[in-house]
């Protein structure tokens, strides 16, 4: 097997024998070498100082487009590399191993807005112009799915519309968390669909270009992955020409189950297990060098480090095998990646397994905060300082589990999905739970209960007077 390098050196991190490289074809694992190469001598250099001072990556963003990383996704014919699902994982994990967390997340954010871009670009001359620009122009995208209302539930944008104008749509999204907020060049926006009747699964995408956006990077502080600016986006009444909504109205629930959280899940978990790997590298490199003179013992001799290190790679490796199991279930349930196939419309291959994508997630996640604070243990006090860089892949780690979906919202949707099937989910709050309702309604005293038919009662009269006036408008008369 070929020895692993870094500037030339022997790399000072685990070997190729302890990754799972028989996935990769010649072509990803050539690919993989020159992206190695590359984070020694551009993205971990600028790592440090992204972090320090809270630069915007874009830096490193120049350099993965010199290999052709933006438009990895996207199919030769529009100038990208057509590469797949496994790929685009081996691809973010190792920019968050030996590269920068900070890019890798951001990198992550791009591709799942190139996904999206994707799966409605085969008739839309928009979307196909923009995604051959991405790596000659160094063009950045994002997603902007969340809210300030809704927090992790992001597929609820309450705080967003759009409405139909003479040659277009005129969109408004406030996001409270957008990666890359005032730093990108384009974005992918999720608003309700101008036909908006109150139900929130009525959702569309717009493509939306940075200088159509107001974001404030000034206020953007962080724990950890500081350098990529996840802050507030506003899209203020911004009219777009027809071609920009990104698929037919009413898509965005579609384009949610079958690219943007199938990607998202994917690649951000790859990213928690590159910064898994890179605590688990920098613990080795500290360890074997470090030595106890008193009793002429290397810190890597004792068998309490031995444990550390051998847990954390096997739990990694246990995580890194589930995400490229669930990148090779998405290259087969899709032709390889081939975007063709949503020519259909209905086409929804990768949906089918969103519940699997939740889990990755959740052990990715759960994974990286403990790996990384063993190896801040294995290394001592030595790990604390800033140089060693071990204590940034901690606070870089630390996000995993609180960046939404949160690992809460996730265990809690496979373990009631599991025990109660996948309607008792109600993504949009539209089923009512009629135990708890009749449960809380015995608790009331006759008076109680009487007081609240009344209200009942009145509510209903009003929603049958709105429903007659939205049909007499619908109509015409």
């Amino acid at each position: 097997m070929t020895t692993k390098t870094w500037a030339s050196e022997k790399f000072s991190g685990l070997d190729y024998e302890f990754d799972p490289q028989w996935i990769l074809t010649p072509a990803q694992t050539e690919l993989q070498t020159k992206l190695i190469d590359l984070c020694a001598t551009v993205l971990r250099p600028n790592a440090v100082e992204s972090d320090r001072s809270l630069i915007y990556p874009r830096k490193n963003f120049e350099a993965l487009a010199s290999l052709g990383l933006l438009g990895l996704l996207v199919p030769n014919v529009w100038a990208g590399l057509g590469e797949n699902h496994i790929c685009a994982a081996m691809v973010v994990e190792t920019i968050a191993r030996y590269g920068c967390p900070s890019t890798a997340m951001c990198y992550v954010m791009h591709l799942g807005a190139t996904a999206a871009a994707l799966f409605r670009a085969a008739d839309n001359p928009e979307l196909q112009a923009l995604l051959q620009r991405l790596d000659q122009d160094v063009f950045i995208g994002t997603l902007s799915y969340s809210d300030p209302e809704t927090g992790s539930h992001f597929w609820y944008p309450v705080s967003s519309k759009a409405a139909a104008v003479n040659g277009g749509w005129q969109v408004n999204k406030k996001a409270s968390w957008t990666t890359s907020a005032g730093f990108a060049d384009w974005y992918i926006v999720q608003t309700t669909s101008p036909d908006f009747d109150g139900n929130y699964s009525n959702l569309s995408c717009f493509l939306i270009y940075g200088d159509e956006v107001k974001a404030e990077p000034q206020k953007w502080d962080a724990l950890g992955l500081r350098g990529n600016q996840s802050g507030t986006l506003l899209v203020d009444g911004v009219t777009v020409p027809t071609g920009r909504m990104v698929g037919p109205k009413g898509d965005g629930a579609s384009s949610n189950d079958e690219t943007v959280d199938p990607f998202f899940l994917l690649c951000s978990s790859a990213c928690w297990n590159g910064i898994a790997m890179g605590a688990i590298d920098i613990a080795k490199m500290h360890t074997t060098r470090k030595k106890h003179v008193d009793v002429g013992m290397r810190v890597a001799d004792y068998p309490t480090i031995q444990d550390y290190v051998g847990e954390a790679i096997m739990d990694t490796n246990a995580s890194r095998a589930f995400v490229f199991q669930m990148g090779q279930l998405m290259d087969q349930v899709t032709n390889n990646c081939d975007w063709s196939i949503h020519a259909d419309l209905s086409a929804m291959p990768r949906a089918a397994y969103l519940h699997w994508y939740w889990q990755i997630k959740f052990e990715a996640a759960k994974n990286v905060a403990h790996v990384c604070d063993k190896m801040l243990h294995a290394c001592g006090g030595s790990g604390f300082k800033k140089d060693m860089e071990i204590e940034r892949y901690l606070r870089d780690g630390k996000a995993g589990w609180v960046m939404g979906p949160t690992n809460e919202v996730l265990r809690q949707f496979v373990g009631k999905m599991a025990l109660l099937g996948i309607e008792s989910l109600d993504y949009w709050n539209q089923s009512v739970n009629e135990r708890v309702l009749h449960n809380e309604v015995k608790k009331l005293d006759p008076e109680g209960k009487r007081k609240l038919a009344e209200q009942l009662l009145e509510q209903a009269a009003k929603d049958d007077a709105a429903t007659k006036v939205k049909t007499l408008i619908g109509t015409g008369v």
